[in-house]
């Protein structure tokens, strides 16, 4: 540490104070140091804020569970600083409350099937305006999860399970209506074509079995 100068890593800003006033924002780099002044130093870097689950009743009155998290960055290190004595809180607050009222009321099903992805863009946009106020950049407010009650997840499972037992039904009806029609189609080209009826009949006989044609009355082994 050198007592004249003071250097300020990379994707960092230091404010400058002496007794109590602001006096400059030193960007990266190396700066003199000024005699008596306090310096605050604040990380530019992108962090994450996650948003811890809470319940949120549907249009059915059933309490889901959603998470969230908050991509963010400091816009305005002064207002980050001295706007609030808790900016992060501020935004976290913002996102508890965008999230219940884009949420609330919405259809469980809704919810389970499209998901809240579409809401995100939404989200983003309510939560940056207050966080814009302390100083902050939120670039991105993505919806983790959406916990359905156990008894929900259950029906939500037997639906699935029910389309794909009656898919696989379907198509064994249609299998079989296949081969029946292709049997029938066969009866008729026999019933056409007595030789080819009895030729196919020679074929169908195991290996070594005797066969007796009756042509005209008269026996033939075949």
């Amino acid at each position: 540490m050198s007592l004249f100068h003071v250097t300020v890593a990379a994707r960092q800003v230091a404010l400058e104070y002496r007794h109590g006033a602001l006096t400059r924002v030193l960007p990266s780099g190396r700066h003199r140091r000024r005699f008596g002044a306090q310096l605050t130093r604040v990380d530019l870097r992108e962090s994450l804020l996650p948003i811890s689950p809470q319940e949120i009743l549907t249009a059915e009155g059933i309490g889901v569970r959603v998470s969230s998290a908050v991509r963010w960055s400091v816009a305005e290190p002064v207002d980050f600083v001295e706007r609030t004595t808790d900016p992060l809180g501020t935004v976290y607050l913002a996102a508890q409350v965008a999230l219940r009222e884009a949420f609330v009321g919405r259809a469980a099903e809704e919810l389970a099937t499209r998901g809240a992805v579409l809401e995100e863009a939404a989200l983003t946009g309510a939560v940056a305006e207050v966080a814009r106020t302390v100083g902050v950049l939120v670039h991105e407010v993505v919806v983790k999860d959406v916990i359905l009650p156990a008894e929900l997840r259950h029906a939500a499972t037997e639906v699935v399970a029910a389309r794909a037992r009656g898919a696989a039904q379907l198509e064994a009806a249609r299998a079989e209506t296949a081969a029946l029609r292709s049997l029938a189609n066969g009866a008729k080209l026999l019933d056409a074509h007595p030789a080819l009826a009895r030729l196919r009949l020679v074929q169908a006989a195991p290996h070594g079995a005797q066969v007796v044609l009756n042509l005209d009355g008269e026996g033939t082994s075949a």
